[in-house]
């Protein structure tokens, strides 16, 4: 039996492909361990600093398995689709992460797999992904924070009526609407996602982290606390001292990199 999670670090970005096609990527019990389980371990490995979620084509992936649901409803029990943090922190399909996780939408993202790139830090899109929110056509509610994040992404009010209505969107409308970041060529997925986690890997990791970190602790307060988080967490950071040396070597970097941009 094939792995239902395959993983390839190469050139410090792992990713990460749900590996059942023939099922369209469905969450069945073994996948959701796996994806948490897998997950936790990148973000503690010294050779990984983003990892990269995609699923093994035609799609990203279609939700909960509902042959299982149906029969033993396992999957959803594994899946802590209950929206509440367990002991450790989870909340919904990821553990919490220190390190960027890119989506890199391949096809359809349905339901719980919807969920699964909501999840994920932002959003490339092939031209032939499509984003859909059906627990209402099946008769079960989110639980992995769909209508905490897509209201985030784009408004309440289309938020509201993707819910409604079951309806999908295409990827260049995701892209109108802000919920995806890019929308490229199929066949360019990978090598554009990669090209954006190397910019990524480029930069300071702890630097990286740590703004990471602030966009998570502001995004679930109102725009005075985040302007406080935002400020305690800055001032926390520099009381740890910088190295003019280091900032001068990251300057001329940043000047470098600056001439190929321009």
């Amino acid at each position: 039996m094939p792995d239902v999670l395959l993983v390839d670090v190469d050139d410090r970005i792992a990713t990460v492909t749900l590996n059942r096609p023939e099922a369209r990527n469905a969450l069945n019990s073994e996948l959701l361990r796996a994806v948490p389980a897998t997950l936790t371990e990148l973000d503690r490995r010294d050779d990984v600093d983003v990892v990269i979620l995609t699923g093994a084509d035609p799609v990203f992936c279609a939700g909960l398995d509902l042959k299982e649901l149906g029969s033993t409803g396992d999957n959803l029990r594994a899946g802590n689709a209950t929206g509440e943090p367990t002991r450790t922190g989870k909340r919904g399909p990821f553990p919490p992460m220190a390190k960027p996780v890119i989506g890199a939408v391949n096809g359809a993202a349905v339901t719980g797999g919807f969920e699964l790139a909501l999840n994920c830090h932002f959003l490339v899109a092939s031209d032939r992904a499509r984003f859909g929110d059906t627990h209402a056509r099946v008769g079960v509610m989110p639980g992995w924070g769909l209508s905490v994040l897509l209201p985030q992404a784009i408004g309440v009010r289309r938020a509201r009526e993707m819910s409604l209505t079951g309806n999908f969107l295409t990827a260049q409308e995701a892209l109108a609407l802000g919920l995806v970041n890019h929308v490229v060529p199929h066949g360019e997925l990978l090598a554009f996602s990669r090209g954006i986690a190397r910019d990524i890997v480029g930069n300071d990791q702890r630097g990286v982290r740590r703004m990471l970190e602030t966009y998570d602790a502001v995004t679930g307060v109102t725009v005075d606390e985040g302007w406080a988080v935002e400020g305690r967490m800055a001032r926390e950071w520099q009381g740890r001292g910088i190295d003019p040396a280091e900032v001068e070597a990251r300057r001329q970097a940043i000047v470098e990199r600056g001439r190929t941009q321009t």
